[in-house]
């Protein structure tokens, strides 16, 4: 049984030890947990370092389900490891660039340093035309951040299937 008198004694000892004691019981401590000398500093300089942050960013048509694009980037961000800050889901369908809040609040995210990438699922949810879209990816570039397509593949079906049908359009009308 522990008396309170002798509680309150230890209590009441301030034992002050020098920075080179400090030192030398890290030490000790870190031996005892089978961390060799000089690992310990390498170990505390990883834990330092913070992941790799991203924003995704989705858009669709009002009608669109997009769970399935927003799954699989979830799903390619954590495979990379990286720490997902927001998800922004938009359904305005094909408006340009500038007229998407949504879009505007991602690059927001990494311009502000929340955020160092910018990841999409297909190249046309941030504009089918290359011109608008090679405009955001500057933009996001100059903040110091990177936009990131998962699947380019289906992008660029997407937009030759998109060039295809302006060029029928197009003679047709003529």
């Amino acid at each position: 049984m522990v008396s309170v008198e002798s509680g309150q004694r230890q209590g009441q000892s301030r034992v002050r030890r020098t920075e080179g004691e400090l030192i030398r019981r890290q030490a000790l401590a870190d031996l005892a947990a089978g961390i060799s000398p000089g690992e310990a500093d390498v170990l505390a300089e990883a834990a330092k370092i913070e992941r790799f942050r991203c924003v995704i960013y989705l858009c669709g048509t009002p009608h669109t389900n997009i769970a399935a694009p927003r799954r699989e980037c979830t799903e390619y961000a954590e495979a990379f490891g990286w720490e997902i800050t927001d998800v922004i889901e938009e359904r305005v369908g094909l408006l340009p660039p500038q007229g998407r809040v949504g879009l505007g609040q991602a690059v927001e995210r990494v311009k502000s340093g929340e955020a160092g990438a910018m990841l999409t699922a297909w190249r046309s949810m941030i504009s089918s035309v290359p011109q608008e879209y090679d405009e955001i990816a500057r933009e996001i570039e100059k903040a110091g951040g990177f936009l990131h397509v998962k699947d380019s593949a289906h992008s660029e079906q997407g937009i030759a299937r998109e060039s295809a049908a302006a060029v029928n359009e197009k003679g047709a009308a003529q």
